[in-house]
């Protein structure tokens, strides 16, 4: 399993062992800005038997290597724990390592919480894989619409559900009354990274979490965050809310503070969950834990909380402050893989039969993403770039060697485009170079 950030390493070992849970995993943390950290992996609890931190290139080199074998592979499957873009161009790298081998691994590939952007771009970028898991049954109509919409095959969707759904039933008060399972009465304010971006927007929503408090001082109140000062995860925090919380007016109120750890522990004391779009909405609402998604900056699809339309769960920190308790949709949990019903169990049947199916098959077909050369000319060659892969998928002479240092990588990589460009030129297609060439400029 590749993996890249903290939350995605989460969702690729715990959606191996949900298609089968007696494997070894090997686990592979793909070198570059979001490589977590040792308390980062801890903190997400899922465990590898082996792990080592790689670049694209090794990766792909082990990859080859291993249908050499004489016991067929050395994996059966491989798991791309990515954003889009190394996804894609690990696609790429394994078509061209894997080529003209008897056999290979089967590739399996998704998403680590609620799409609510770059619906297309993503999934474009993942095209190519065995299986593209959809964690609902609304991802998995709107992931085969894409893809059908532009001529690709779409039978690798496969509908599931989020691997890291579960814990224990809440069985305290959901009436508003004030009361829950938990002494003091506990409230969570799942922060996020990059959502919302600016300092005026952040610091709204920890000053309405620290008024929370203050109101209800028979409550606690507690501001999840995802990293340390330091820490990367899958998206870049400008603004940590540790640091606008050294400037908040009279300082964090004693039974105001912030937290980290593993969300399943968080949840097991929670009471209600509010943030403005975390996928810990999901982790709530799947045990029946009141969730407020917040709509104090607007219904905005840059917020991610359109997401959220019609789940019942829409509401402000006014509505929360005077008691009020969302009351989710029955039938939107349902459609978006939140089984409150107990049949989550099941929602990985899917998954693991076309997995077996493609494991024991005598053999399976070239990897064929939807973008090459000729469909996206000015825009595959500068992602494989990044990732040190020629537009050929190729490995870049040089790349695996090159210094660990960013700038090395990237006189490599733009010079590996430039040179893409020169071919280009040289191939009369003149129209094309220009697109290619501004990817030299990384």
């Amino acid at each position: 399993m590749l993996a890249d950030s903290d939350t995605r390493w989460k969702w690729g070992a715990l959606t191996a062992y949900r298609i089968q849970p007696d494997i070894r995993l090997d686990g592979y943390l793909l070198r570059g800005r979001a490589t977590p950290t040792v308390r980062q992996l801890d903190e997400v609890g899922a465990r590898a038997d082996s792990l080592r931190e790689i670049r694209g290139v090794t990766f792909l080199e082990q990859m080859k290597d291993s249908v050499r074998s004489l016991d067929r592979t050395q994996c059966d499957v491989v798991v791309l724990a990515c954003v889009g873009g190394a996804v894609q161009a690990m696609l790429h790298g394994l078509a061209r390592a894997w080529q003209g081998a008897p056999s290979r691994p089967v590739v399996v590939t998704g998403y680590v919480g609620v799409v609510y952007e770059k619906l297309a771009d993503g999934l474009l970028l993942r095209h190519g894989a065995d299986v593209v898991l959809a964690n609902s049954r609304h991802d998995a109509d709107r992931f085969r619409e894409v893809y059908r919409g532009v001529g690709a095959d779409d039978s690798s969707v496969v509908e599931c559900a989020l691997p890291f759904l579960g814990g224990d039933r809440y069985t305290g008060d959901t009436a508003g009354s004030g009361t829950g399972a938990h002494d003091p009465y506990t409230v969570v304010f799942a922060a996020q990274p990059s959502v919302p971006e600016s300092r005026a927007d952040r610091t709204y929503l920890l000053r309405r979490a620290v008024e929370h408090a203050r109101k209800h001082p028979d409550r606690e109140v507690l501001i999840k965050l995802r990293s340390k000062p330091g820490e990367h995860t899958t998206h870049i925090e400008e603004l940590p809310y540790q640091k606008l919380a050294t400037k908040a007016p009279g300082g964090l109120p004693a039974n105001c503070r912030l937290v980290y750890g593993n969300m399943g522990e968080v949840l097991d004391r929670t009471d209600l969950m509010v943030t403005v779009s975390s996928t810990a909405a999901l982790e709530s609402l799947h045990r029946g834990i009141p969730t407020a998604v917040l709509t104090d900056l607007g219904i905005r699809e840059v917020l991610g909380n359109h997401h959220f339309l019609g789940s019942g769960c829409l509401a402000s920190w006014d509505e929360l402050d005077a008691g009020h308790r969302p009351e989710p949709d029955q039938e939107w949990l349902a459609r978006q893989g939140v089984a409150a019903d107990g049949t989550y169990e099941k929602a990985f049947d899917a998954a693991r039969a076309k997995v077996t199916e493609l494991r024991t098959a005598d053999a399976l077909p070239p990897i064929t993403p939807y973008y090459t050369p000729r469909t996206a000319p000015g825009y595959l060659p500068g992602i494989l770039a990044r990732h040190g892969l020629d537009p050929h998928g190729e490995p870049v002479a040089g790349y695996a060697d090159a210094p660990e240092e960013t700038g090395g990588l990237r006189r490599v990589a733009r010079d590996t485009v430039r040179e893409a460009a020169r071919g280009a030129y040289r191939h009369g297609v003149q129209r094309v170079a220009p697109a290619i060439r501004r990817w030299g400029q990384l």
